[in-house]
């Protein structure tokens, strides 16, 4: 499934062409994707005018000029296409200016397209629940210690609750405590104040150079201009079990499972 970084990366790349321009006409190919597309989509944005793209957690929005904002998630293997050469079976949702087309394919239509008044988007079940961006101000070590205080989950459990952090996925949250030096099965309360100060910064370290690096590569995913991300050969931990560590510490990295996902750390230098 496409992470924050990825759709960062897509959000970016729509942007570049779409920020500004005037919507001169949508199609929907199919009724549906995980759920049925917005029976008012159509008529919501024929016309509208673009006034930016944002994200929120894995989800990126599509603003407009008029009351509504069109929502979409990548679920497992969606994409946005720029200027197609050809049409594809899987370009579900087709987004047209007077000077570029914009396709959203998704083959196992995973994904979603959703259409929500602009003043309600913070109030929509899915937004209302998640708790502060990665990459914003709100994640502090201070916020860290109030959700984590007295919980005895594993921190790599707690750091993918929606609620706590909004948008980390299991390779970011591996890589993140690794460069923390932090033991992915430790208990939340148990983590000190020091390791919180560590945490927060490599989380947004790695978040940050992976957006830079346009995402990480991963079965179906690519940047809208169809460039995929190479993030994935800089993985200290995620996906290297057996491997030497990074830090030439004499570790080797270990794979566990937790939650019924994998986890890759180092024994050694992760405490």
């Amino acid at each position: 499934m496409p992470e924050l970084p990825e759709v960062e990366t897509t959000v970016r790349g729509l942007a570049r062409f779409l920020r500004g321009e005037r919507i001169v006409s949508v199609r929907v190919n199919r009724p549906d994707l995980r759920r049925p597309f917005p029976v008012d989509l159509v008529q919501a944005l024929t016309g509208a005018t673009v006034s930016a793209l944002s994200r929120r957690a894995k989800y990126g929005i599509l603003h407009t000029d008029r009351d509504h904002a069109m929502v979409f998630h990548l679920g497992m293997s969606g994409r946005w296409r720029i200027d197609p050469n050809t049409h594809d079976k899987h370009d579900h949702l087709v987004i047209k200016t007077a000077e570029h087309v914009f396709a959203l394919n998704d083959p196992r239509r995973f994904g979603s397209v959703d259409l929500l008044l602009a003043p309600d988007l913070d109030l929509w079940p899915p937004f209302a629940a998640l708790g502060p961006e990665p990459l914003g101000a709100d994640l502090t070590p201070a916020h860290l210690r109030a959700v984590t205080k007295d919980r005895k989950q594993a921190i790599k459990l707690l750091l993918l609750d929606q609620r706590i952090v909004a948008g980390l996925g299991n390779i970011y949250v591996c890589e993140a405590l690794w460069r923390a030096g932090i033991h992915p099965r430790k208990a939340g309360g148990k983590l000190t104040m020091p390791q919180l100060r560590r945490l927060v910064p490599a989380i947004r370290e790695v978040l940050e150079q992976s957006i830079l690096d346009g995402g990480s590569t991963l079965r179906d995913f690519a940047r809208p201009d169809g460039e995929l991300g190479y993030f994935a050969t800089r993985f200290d931990v995620y996906g290297r079990e057996s491997e030497a560590c990074h830090r030439d510490d004499g570790g080797t990295i270990r794979r566990i499972v937790q939650g019924g996902r994998s986890t890759w750390f180092c024994p050694k230098c992760q405490r």
